[in-house]
């Protein structure tokens, strides 16, 4: 049986070796060099080839190279494929770094002082005590709650939002369409790591900024199409927002004329905030294809009906 990656050549390599090693019998191969067909049994990737029923009739397991899946097209999988997104560790503790510096940066006002860094303006802006601020997390799976608990010894209140309800010590949680107006009025800085859904696209929009706290700031490190750009800029011209930290972006690379390079209120990263670890993504895959082998329950399975 054979195991086909098609990602990064680097990662290719780590994980080749952890496999072969871990599973001397199963047979290792690198896209496009496929081997037999009939014999590829597991596929990871970041976008599968296309026609993957017809190409592997015997597949059984897909693994996503990174925690989310909107860039595979879950209707094209063949019947009793399962998918898995990635749930290593490192995801985790990455998102909870990159979380906490721009809930930080937000907190103490650093897109402002980069710009009057910029202008060479020597000027102090009023500070606001961390206990006197409230953060929501929108999306309280592995990633957002790992942030929350990062953000906990800071002292901010803490909010979270999420499509069902979810108990989480020292957090104030709302869930479905009918708390999330609620849940922004409350929020000073809003942070988007939901998945990206029908339901989700385009919910960083002008209604929801009209709902979060005057001078509120807006955090997405979800995916670029969870925000309607045009709302955001139309915010932070007129005040509603004080500012925004973007890791993601509608189009990747941002194209060089986007007013979000230059924009002043706008700090902006290369879709950097979480990046899978070779080693802990070749355990993730191993361990899983254990309980594939022992037919135990494996994790990361996305479910087809809600898309995560």
């Amino acid at each position: 049986m054979t195991f086909l990656f098609k990602s990064e050549a680097r990662r290719g390599e780590v994980w080749r070796t952890r496999l072969q090693r871990e599973f001397p019998n199963l047979e290792f191969r690198v896209w496009p060099d496929v081997g037999d067909p009939l014999k590829v049994k597991y596929v990871a990737c970041w976008t599968p080839p296309a026609d993957l029923g017809k190409k592997f009739p015997n597949l059984e397991l897909v693994f996503s190279v990174g925690a989310g899946v909107d860039q595979i097209d879950l209707s094209a999988l063949p019947s009793g494929v399962k998918l898995l997104r990635m749930t290593e560790a490192g995801l985790a503790a990455g998102m909870s770094e990159y979380g906490t510096l721009a809930v930080l940066a937000a907190h103490r006002n650093l897109p402002a002082y980069l710009d009057l860094q910029r202008t060479r303006a020597w000027k102090q802006l009023p500070a606001v005590t961390a206990k006197d601020r409230s953060v929501g997390v929108m999306g309280l799976g592995v990633l957002g709650a790992g942030l929350l608990e990062s953000l906990r010894p800071f002292g901010f209140r803490l909010h979270g939002w999420s499509r069902s309800s979810k108990v989480i010590e020292g957090v104030s949680t709302f869930a479905g369409p009918d708390e999330l107006a609620p849940f922004l009025s409350r929020i000073d800085i809003l942070v988007c790591l939901l998945p990206l859904t029908d339901e989700t696209r385009g919910i960083l929009n002008s209604k929801t900024f009209d709902a979060l706290s005057n001078g509120a700031c807006v955090i997405n490190v979800g995916r670029g199409a969870h925000l309607v750009e045009k709302d955001l800029l139309d915010a932070l011209a007129s005040n509603k927002l004080r500012c925004a930290i973007l890791d993601v972006a509608n189009t990747e690379p941002l194209p060089a004329d986007h007013p979000f390079w230059t924009h002043p209120k706008v700090i902006l990263t290369p879709h950097v905030a979480s990046v899978t670890d070779a080693e802990g993504g070749a355990e993730f895959v191993v361990a899983n294809l254990r309980r594939h082998f022992a037919n135990e329950a494996l994790t990361g399975v996305v479910d087809m009906s809600r898309g995560y």
